[in-house]
């Protein structure tokens, strides 16, 4: 069956996409810890991220990498963490979530409600940040 992300992948449904390349994508969470939280998930659906083939590991880590300084560029946080916790989607997937304390990634906390205009003007920025460091 397919995963919801790779509906989003797909464009089935509408994300508010940061960036992609031949084997992943990433978009805004629509139900952020924090403004600027992003999912990163593999164009191959595997359920469970330790069953990734390493070089997929690899090159999610360097695919990652850039996105979290553009969201350090325009989101205000002390660093961005990443989170993995797999158990809202069986499809792997990292999160980058802006933070200024180790509580900004419980996801036992109510999440963040955000207009689309407010995810619109977040992506924008993420997104100029991240073509800027090219």
């Amino acid at each position: 069956m397919m995963t919801i992300f790779s509906k989003i992948i797909k464009g089935e449904i509408p994300s508010y996409k940061i960036a992609e390349n031949d084997q992943f994508f990433a978009f805004l969470d629509i139900n952020p810890m924090m403004p600027g939280h992003t999912l990163i998930v593999p164009k191959v659906e595997i359920d469970r991220f330790f069953d990734v083939p390493d070089v997929f590991l690899q090159n999610w880590l360097a695919f990652a990498k850039p996105i979290a300084r553009a969201i350090e560029a325009v989101v205000p946080c002390d660093r961005v963490g990443i989170t993995v916790m797999g158990l809202e989607v069986p499809h792997a997937h990292m999160h980058l979530v802006p933070i200024n304390s180790a509580d900004d990634v419980n996801f036992t906390r109510p999440k963040l409600k955000m207009e689309p205009a407010a995810f619109i003007a977040v992506q924008e920025k993420i997104v100029e940040a991240l073509n800027s460091q090219v």
